[in-house]
Formats: C-alpha cells, structure tokens, sequence
C-alpha cells in the first residue's frame, strides 16, 4: 500500500482485483439459473419442489467442506485450495449443459457445489489477508457491491440465455476457468504463520467461535440466506411466472433490480460505518427485509413489485457486508481462513435450508405462504441483534 488515499489505493491494488474475480465465480452458480426454473420445470417435466433441489444440492457441499476448506487454506495456503476449487466449479457447471435427466443433473450440481463451497469464504479471508483498520470495511464493502453487480446480472444474462434453452445458463460456469489461471498468475501468496499443532489450532478455534457475539453473527447469515435462497430465489421466480406472467428474461430483470440496488448501498458502506455503527445498520437492514418481504403477496402490478424487490436490495446491501466485516474483525488472525470458512459453512447451512424451509410456507399456505414465514424469519433477525451483538456497537 502506497500513502495515497484510500479509494485510489485500493482500486488499484490487483490482488483486490482478483478477489472481486472469485466474487463473481462465487455466486454464479445459483444467480445465473434461478430465472429459467419455470422453464426448467415445464421442459424436464419437473415440479417446483424437485426443480429447487437444484438449489439445494448445489449448497450441500459447502456445509461440511467450507470448515475443512478453511482449514487447509490457514494451514497450506489460499492458492493451493483457490485454484483446484475454480477448475472444478466450471467444469462441472458446464457439465450440466449437455445433461437432460434430473438424476445426472444433480450430480453434476453437487460437483460444482464442491469446487464452489470455499469461494464465497476464501474471497472475504484474502480481504482480511490484505487489507487493514478502515480500508478493510472499505473493500469489504466493494467486494459487496461487485458481489451484488454479479447477482444483478447474472439472472439479466441467465434469463435472456434461457430465452434459447433451459440448459443455456449452464455456459456461464466456464468463466471460472480464466478466473483460476488469473489467480494461479497473478495473486500474491499470503505468507502463514502457523507455529501450532493441528490439535492446539482446532482447540483455539474453537474457543474464539463459540463466543456469544459470534454465534449472533453466525445465526444471522444462516437466516438471511434462507430467505435469499428460500422466499428470494426459488418462489419469487414463480410469483413473477404465475401471477404476473413474466417470461424468463422478464423474471431477470426483476432479480436484477433488487442485486443492483444492493451494489449501490454496499458501496456506501464505508461512509455508512462513519457515522453509524454495523450494528445499526443490522437493525435497519431488517425492518427494511420485513417491509419489502411481507408486502409481496398483496402486490398485483409489476410496476408497484419494483418497490419491494428494490427495498430488499438495499436491506441485503446493509446486511451481508455488515456482517462479514463484524465477523472478520472477530476472527483471530492465525484461524481467520477456517473462522470465516465456518461463516461459509453457515452460509451453505442456510442456502440448502431456504427453499426446504420456505418451501413449508407453500406446503401450508401456497404460494404467498413462502412470504409470510419469511417475513416471520426477520422478526427473528432483530432479536438476534438486540441479544447478542449489542456489545459491539461503538
């Protein structure tokens, strides 16, 4: 780092260049596709339910393979579990591409899951590896806004893909192979400092991770992504294809909005944390989900729909960022790969649950039910806050 202002310094800095490639790898994998699942539906001859498996399967992996990704990274290196995790993730994507039975094409999903289950995790750690004090939220919250750009065109791109078949979408994972070269070229090696044993590392971790604040942390990314993947990405699609008609690319755009309007916040995020604290920002972030979730069931109009899908851009742009930069400032700088690995765990935890979870909404109450237990899961988001990351606030 130079002496020159923080925003020039980090925009020009490659390895931050780099870490916004894997980003964008990082949440290809459900973005992409989610608004050709009614046409997936309609050409495999699938319900809704076994088309969110697609989902669900993709997410699995991460569950048990982040903690264990984490701690190879903190042990061997970024780059020795970075790049293997690139290839795999669009080779097996692509794969799907050419499958049209549902058997293989879960296979091939819980593949790409593997090789995706430490890219979402790695990408916030090599922040943390390279970035210090302010700068860190700063790129932190950069790193969301290019997460957010990525989830806002990547169902745009999906959708107008799958305008020419279901099956198109699944071209995008090959992008992750150039992304992999890059990394394997250009990224700097973070230099370890692992002077423990394995057992005494393991030990250590865990009694950083079980401390009330970060478990309030963890609980929150667990929700959060139920009700991204669970009422946002799995029956929003459908609420769009059977209330409103829209086709596959109109169904993007609608996504999209709501990723765009989450880039923006994101990027303000380190003006934000000046004059607020993250943990303010939590609480706004989750009347706001409230508000714009429970409103969906009463909307008839595509045009009003642009107020709820835009308001929970701006919720996710306060959220996600807040909470990853919370719980990085957590993590001990020896654990910090495996610390924010089970993050990634959680995360996955919550993305394989939010179409199972928010499916029972629909199970009980139909289509709108999806809404309603969503809505509930944030009542539950603000009482986290309030009860355990009070002593965090500055």
């Amino acid at each position: 780092m130079t002496g020159q202002q923080n925003k020039p310094s980090l925009f020009q800095d490659k390895n931050l260049h780099i870490i916004f490639g894997i980003t964008l790898i990082a949440v290809l994998g459900v973005a992409s596709i989610t608004p050709a699942f009614p046409k997936v539906a309609r050409s495999l001859h699938l319900s809704e339910a076994e088309v969110a498996y697609l989902i669900s399967v993709f997410t699995l992996p991460g569950i048990f393979l982040a903690p264990v990704g984490g701690i190879l990274a903190d042990r061997y290196g970024r780059k020795t579990i970075l790049i293997p995790s690139l290839f795999l993730f669009g080779l097996a994507g692509f794969a799907c591409f050419f499958t049209r039975n549902l058997h293989w094409l879960l296979v091939f999903r819980f593949l790409q899951g593997v090789g995706g289950s430490t890219l979402g995790t790695l990408n916030v750690t090599l922040i943390g590896d390279f970035f210090k004090g302010k700068q860190r939220a700063e790129a932190m919250g950069y790193n969301a806004s290019v997460l957010s750009v990525g989830t806002g065109f990547y169902p745009f791109i999906g959708g107008m893909l799958a305008i020419l078949g279901w099956n198109f979408p699944f071209l995008l994972p090959l992008l992750a192979i150039p992304v992999g070269l890059w990394a394997m070229a250009k990224l700097k090696p973070v230099e370890l400092h692992q002077s423990t044993g394995i057992g005494e590392y393991i030990r250590a971790t865990y009694k950083s991770i079980i401390k009330k604040e970060v478990l309030g942390l963890l609980s929150l990314s667990v929700l959060t992504f139920i009700i991204l993947y669970g009422a946002f990405l799995s029956f929003l699609p459908f609420m769009f294809d059977k209330k409103l008609g829209l086709n596959s690319f109109q169904i993007g755009l609608m996504l999209s909005l709501s990723s765009f309007s989450t880039a923006f916040t994101s990027a303000q995020l380190g003006k934000l944390v000046r004059r607020f604290s993250e943990v303010d920002l939590l609480k706004v972030a989750y009347v706001l989900y409230f508000i714009s979730i429970l409103s969906v069931p009463f909307i008839d109009s595509v045009w009003i729909f642009l107020i709820p899908v835009i308001i929970f851009g701006v919720a996710q742009g306060l959220n996600i960022p807040g909470l990853q930069t919370l719980l990085i400032h957590l993590a001990p700088e020896k654990q910090r790969a495996v610390f924010m690995s089970a993050n990634g765990m959680v995360l996955r935890l919550g993305q394989t649950l939010g179409p199972i979870v928010i499916g029972w909404g629909v199970v009980g109450f139909g289509i709108n039910g999806a809404f309603y237990l969503a809505a509930s899961i944030t009542i539950l988001m603000f009482l986290v806050v309030l009860f355990t990351l009070q002593g965090l606030k500055k």
